[in-house]
């Protein structure tokens, strides 16, 4: 593993107590405060939604993260994409779970989703063509 796999993989995995974190608000959600972390009160259904996408994203997009910080290590991509390749694999895990909370208030943040979901298809086109490349 290259020394810059390991300093993202590092950040990514500091990162997951507050996927952890974020579960125990959605159980507060879910059971109106009964288990849990102390959660917002009167969410509607569609802010609940939200949540549950929000939290679900930041796990699934987390793992996706440390798979394809070791992936630029095998792929053959240009040495100048190498770290942004690496940065938006993380930031795109921060951005489409943050821009699913963030829309459950502000419908105008949407952008925020948006672009982690464009940084998401961008890497990993770049990350899945690169492995290709390189057999």
């Amino acid at each position: 593993m290259s020394e810059d796999t390991r300093l993202m993989c590092g950040l990514t995995l500091i990162l997951v107590p507050t996927i952890v974190y974020g579960g125990l608000t959605i159980l507060g959600v879910l059971t109106s405060g009964s288990f849990g972390a102390p959660a917002p009160t009167g969410l509607s259904p569609l802010q609940v939604s939200l949540y549950r996408a929000g939290h679900a994203h930041a796990g699934v997009l987390a793992i996706l993260s440390l798979f394809l910080q070791v992936a630029i290590d095998y792929a053959q991509i240009p040495t100048s994409l190498l770290w942004p390749a690496r940065l938006s694999a993380l930031a795109a895990a921060l951005l489409v779970s943050g821009g699913f909370f963030a829309i459950a208030h502000a419908p105008a943040l949407r952008p925020i989703l948006y672009t982690g979901v464009g940084l998401l298809v961008a890497v990993t086109l770049l990350v899945g063509i690169g492995l290709l490349r390189s057999r």
